[in-house]
């Protein structure tokens, strides 16, 4: 029967076609026995016997491990079957938008990218925990429900794609551009895959493009394994610093770079979301403008102004990854994303660094150059403003790490 006039598929009367891709067609269909809608995911099997046993197993077994996700974040799978050379799989059915079509109609607002983002880590980091692996993160594979709860769907399926990159020159089909460089690579993939994958969508949520930019395949290949895409704030000045440090630890080449829990990468996203500094740089500065602000003169032609904080937590919290950012910038250490990322992302409020600053001064007077003359004044100011000292510290790690370079 061919797909046009497909009336039943297994126990399933098939009600309508919902849409096609390269893989094979998805239908609206009803289960008699319980009396529920699903939506049902067909996979044309390979014409080849040998091939069509291996390829019909190996999809089993993904479908009974992805049928055992349980979670808000992911679709849900009723059942699997075959009907002649077509195998399916019934399916949650979902009353929502796919991500890519909300971001062809518009770009999301930044609270609602975030949030999404942060919706499918969560989702992955369960699905990760218990051995499954998705290997196939892109907008078209995740549906938003009523306008803002996302769900990531085709887990079980994507490893059954031989693959969707053409060796004919210049062709490209939908995917290669949220590949890792170990799947261009060919190498070994494992979670982390799909965090990197994660962090391409991410790009493009909150920038509105791509990462990366071939239109050919192989350029698009060497893009991926080699090239750093500039960070999103470089495409929009108003998107808030740390989510270019996000951004980047997603998309790090090495997967011991990245982040090793989709969990991990949820709560960055969601502290970036609740960060004042979300707002555009312009308010983050107008909120931290102060008459006197401090010189650290570290010979030569590098100078860091670290202004003192704003009188009220909520700007001194939204200025701290933006001064920390600035000042590796101001130093010359190459990435200041990645210089600044560790100290923005987890230095802590309660470590006070007065007494790290007076021994430094002490002990290695040549860091503090022309400054020492005003080590006293700075001093008392670092033990009277504790978001001041959390500035200095950052910038005083970020010096640390110019040190060592220049002695290896």
């Amino acid at each position: 029967m061919s797909d046009a006039t497909r009336s039943q598929l297994g126990r399933y009367r098939v009600l309508a076609e919902l849409g096609r891709g390269a893989m094979g067609v998805v239908y609206k269909a009803q289960d008699p026995v319980i009396n529920r809608t699903v939506a049902i995911k067909t996979i044309l099997m390979p014409a080849d016997e040998a091939e069509r046993a291996e390829y019909e197993a190996r999809f089993f077994q993904e479908a009974k491990a992805a049928g055992g996700l349980n979670h808000p974040g992911i679709i849900t799978i009723h059942d699997v079957g075959r009907e002649g050379d077509v195998a399916y799989m019934a399916m949650e059915m979902l009353d929502g938008v796919e991500l890519r079509e909300m971001m062809r109609r518009e770009r999301l607002a930044l609270p609602l990218a975030l949030e999404i983002a942060a919706q499918i880590a969560d989702a992955l980091a369960f699905a990760h925990e218990r051995g499954v692996f998705h290997r196939d993160i892109k907008p078209a594979n995740v549906m938003v429900v009523r306008g803002r709860h996302a769900k990531i769907m085709d887990f079980g399926i994507a490893r059954m794609q031989v693959s969707e990159v053409k060796t004919r020159t210049g062709m490209m089909l939908g995917s290669p551009k949220y590949m890792s460089p170990e799947q261009v690579g060919g190498a070994t993939v494992d979670f982390r895959s799909d965090i990197f994958s994660l962090g391409v969508v991410i790009y493009e949520l909150v920038t509105g493009s791509s990462p990366y930019t071939a239109r050919e395949v192989g350029e698009l290949m060497q893009q991926i394994s080699s090239a750093a895409p500039p960070p999103p704030s470089a495409a929009d000045p108003a998107l808030p610093a740390m989510l270019d440090l996000i951004v980047a630890r997603a998309l790090e080449k090495d997967p011991a770079a990245r982040y090793q829990s989709g969990a991990e990468l949820a709560a960055d996203l969601r502290a970036c979301l609740a960060e004042p500094a979300t707002r555009p740089r312009s308010e983050i500065q107008a909120a931290t403008e102060t008459p006197a602000p401090l010189d650290f003169d570290l010979g030569g032609e590098s100078t860091v102004k670290v202004e003192p904080a704003a009188k009220t937590q909520a700007a001194g919290d939204a200025a701290r990854t933006v001064k920390l950012v600035d000042a590796a910038r101001t130093l010359k250490l190459g990435d200041a994303t990645s210089v600044a990322g560790d100290i923005a992302l987890s230095v802590s409020r309660r470590f006070d660094s007065a007494a790290a600053l007076e021994r430094l001064g002490h002990e290695n007077p040549a860091t503090v150059s022309a400054g020492t003359a005003r080590l006293p004044r700075l001093l008392a100011k670092l033990r009277q403003d504790p978001d001041l000292r959390v500035v200095a510290i950052g910038v005083l790690a970020a010096l640390a790490a110019a040190i060592l370079i220049a002695v290896i």
